[in-house]
């Protein structure tokens, strides 16, 4: 099969679009999927690099990527819950860039979803809410989210303001309007943040949650109190690395199975009843995958990136 590989940690030039991929047989409880898209996500260059192995350890040769959208292709033993020919979204064992995959967690895809949109939910969706549960954000509650502009933080504005959550975003200027539209007060980026997000939020901000990184954590704990604040178990951060040094939490392992998969077939319907919505910024042919990740990595992406084999 056609498959995206890479065999050491490095650039995107460790990338190689190979022809003669072995395909992955299913075994008992999975099921292979025919992967007709993609979804490129900042953890598929992470991982790359093998900054990530903590969460997501790599055996080479490895095939990256953690979501798709596809049609189950065959069955492994024991598995009665879903049929060859459905058609699914979710997350993958083997790695997603390749024709086909052995499904993870997966969740049905409805019909009037297009393949790219369900491919950019999974990881998007798990992410936003997993982090939204951890801090304990509830309605009537104000977030910072910092990065609200982004695949995963536009997901998390969206689920937040429909929680009645109310949601102070920072993004770059060229990205505020959309964050009215969905629902967020904009605040930029850069010195004076805090100053920014108090005077958007005057009743103060209850909960922290880190989508982009760059140095923000201790404007976030300035927020919530201080250095020596009890409140840190409010702040949450998907980006930054050196979480740890500041005593707030670094979430990047998904949840339960039966949650996961319960949350993304709400969410999927959520996109088809047009109430929660990812931004798509471009869809490149799977052997442009080194493209795809460095453009992923640039950070100058204005929403998802889907590869299609």
């Amino acid at each position: 099969m056609e498959a995206i590989v890479y065999e050491e940690f490095g650039g995107p030039e460790v990338l190689r679009h190979a022809t003669g991929v072995a395909v992955p047989e299913p075994g008992p409880g999975e099921v292979r999927v025919k992967v007709a898209a993609v979804g490129v996500n900042p953890v598929d260059w992470k991982r790359r690099y093998g900054w990530v192995e903590e969460f997501y350890p790599t055996t080479f040769p490895a095939v990256p990527g953690l979501e798709f959208a596809g049609t189950v292709d065959a069955l492994g033993a024991g598995v009665t819950d879903l049929a060859v020919g459905d058609e699914v979204l979710g997350w993958t064992k083997t790695g997603s860039y390749a024709e086909y995959a052995i499904a993870g967690t997966v969740a049905p895809k409805p019909a009037e979803l297009s393949w790219e949109a369900a491919a950019s939910l999974p990881v998007a969706g798990e992410t936003a809410q997993r982090v939204l549960d951890l801090i304990g954000v509830r309605e009537g509650e104000t977030l910072f989210l910092h990065g609200a502009a982004g695949v995963v933080g536009s997901v998390a504005v969206q689920l937040a303001v429909a929680a009645g959550i109310t949601v102070v975003g920072s993004a770059s200027e060229s990205n505020h309007a959309y964050l009215r539209e969905l629902g967020a007060i904009p605040v930029a980026y850069g010195d004076g943040l805090a100053e920014r997000v108090r005077a958007a939020a005057p009743g103060g901000v209850d909960a922290v949650f880190d989508a982009a990184g760059h140095g923000v954590l201790p404007v976030a704990i300035e927020l919530l109190g201080g250095e020596g604040t009890a409140r840190k178990e409010r702040i949450a951060t998907i980006a930054a690395t050196d979480a740890a040094e500041h005593g707030i939490a670094f979430s990047g392992v998904t949840g339960a199975p039966d949650a996961v998969r319960a949350a993304l077939t709400a969410q999927a319907r959520q996109a088809v009843e047009g109430t929660l919505a990812v931004r798509l910024a471009d869809t490149l042919p799977l052997k442009e995958a080194a493209r795809a990740q460095e453009l992923s990595e640039s950070g100058h992406v204005r929403g998802k990136l889907v590869l299609v084999p």
